[in-house]
């Protein structure tokens, strides 16, 4: 996946147009950078799955 592509999904998520997604361990270390460059990080958080498997959502407020 594409650095944009993960921008993308992340700018989705903020907007809520999407309500998760989730990064595979292949793609892990290509989204990581996007992940900690991105300026609304703080809305959002991961989730940890058996496998390896990671699923981002909007924090509760």
């Amino acid at each position: 996946m594409a650095e944009e592509d993960f921008e993308q999904l992340l700018d989705d998520l903020r907007e809520k147009k999407i309500d998760h997604f989730e990064i595979t361990p292949e793609n892990f270390q290509a989204f990581q950078p996007v992940f900690h460059a991105y300026a609304y990080r703080s809305q959002i958080e991961g989730k940890a799955h058996s496998g390896g498997k990671i699923s981002y959502h909007l924090k509760a407020r």
